[in-house]
């Protein structure tokens, strides 16, 4: 099982899966998650993942928090 850690605009976000199906979790430092309130559609390469959360989040963007990076 897979677990990618990203920034999204400064919002932390943990995506789970196998490579082909996922599952989005918010994360913070202590290392508790919930369940996110999107939906990674299954089918999505894990190469995929960045360009997709861009996406989907390009509107949160701010002058301090412009990206989405992978961090883990």
């Amino acid at each position: 099982m897979l677990s990618i850690r990203f920034s999204i605009f400064g919002r932390l976000v943990d995506i789970v899966g196998d490579g082909r199906h996922w599952r989005a979790f918010s994360a913070n430092l202590d290392g508790k998650r919930v369940p996110a309130d999107f939906v990674v559609p299954d089918g999505l390469a894990k190469r995929e993942l960045l360009q997709y959360l861009e996406d989907l989040f390009h509107e949160h963007a701010t002058p301090t928090n412009g990206d989405v990076r992978r961090i883990g």
